[in-house]
């Protein structure tokens, strides 16, 4: 694995999109080595229902490896090994048979790649699907309210005897895990030359988005 790791750290991958693997991930992926492929088996399938479903089950993950005897800390350090090597491979459309050679280069066991492979080519269609969900992700916009107020006098503004804009919304949160969907309210004032400048740039982000769309 020694030999294989060094052989590694001068070769590009595809799950890597075509770049050096991680110098971490060459670190840990010996973790991998030291759980049977049963368990990597099981591991690679709760790992990808969280990514799915955005809920992992940590628990369950770390009775997988009691037999290796890892700690909390290992655990964590196996499950971002999984992440980068399921969510990139599927990010750069990797076959799965050269998924399987580039794990076995960077010196797992052919049983565990193959492992990890066959839960990878049974759900990449609904993996891609997740990862192009979140890349497009955006706050989504739940309730706007606003008023105009007219100042006529402050003891914490300079400018008085001019509009004022009180704006409040509430927008629910792309984050994932369980702030997800979890709506967030702020509120704020605008001056009319504030205003202005927004409605600007609004309309100069509109008429950029438009001509992105038309290229």
């Amino acid at each position: 694995n020694h030999c294989a790791g060094a052989a590694a750290a001068t070769m590009k991958f595809r799950f890597c999109g075509d770049q050096d693997c991680p110098d971490w991930l060459l670190a840990e992926i010996s973790l991998l080595t030291k759980v049977s492929s049963v368990k990597i088996k099981l591991i690679t399938k709760n790992v990808l229902s969280g990514l799915l479903t955005s809920s992992l089950d940590f628990a369950k993950i770390q009775s997988f490896t009691q037999d290796a005897k890892y700690d909390e800390a290992d655990v964590k350090a196996l499950l971002a090994c999984f992440n980068f090597i399921l969510v990139n491979a599927a990010k750069f459309n990797v076959e799965t048979d050269t998924l399987s050679n580039e794990l076995q280069q960077l010196g797992l066991p052919k049983e565990h790649a193959r492992a990890i492979c066959k839960g990878y080519n049974d759900n990449t269609q609904q993996l891609r699907a997740v990862l192009r969900a979140k890349s497009l992700r955006l706050w989504k916009l739940e309730a706007f309210d606003w008023r105009a107020d007219y100042i006529l006098s402050s003891s914490e503004k300079d400018v008085v005897n001019q509009p004022i804009l009180q704006m409040r919304m509430k927008v629910s949160t792309p984050a994932d895990g369980e702030d997800f969907g979890k709506p967030v309210s702020s509120a704020f004032e605008m001056s009319p030359d504030t205003l202005r400048t927004l409605l600007a740039e609004l309309r100069q982000a509109k008429a950029l988005m438009a001509s992105l769309r038309a290229a």
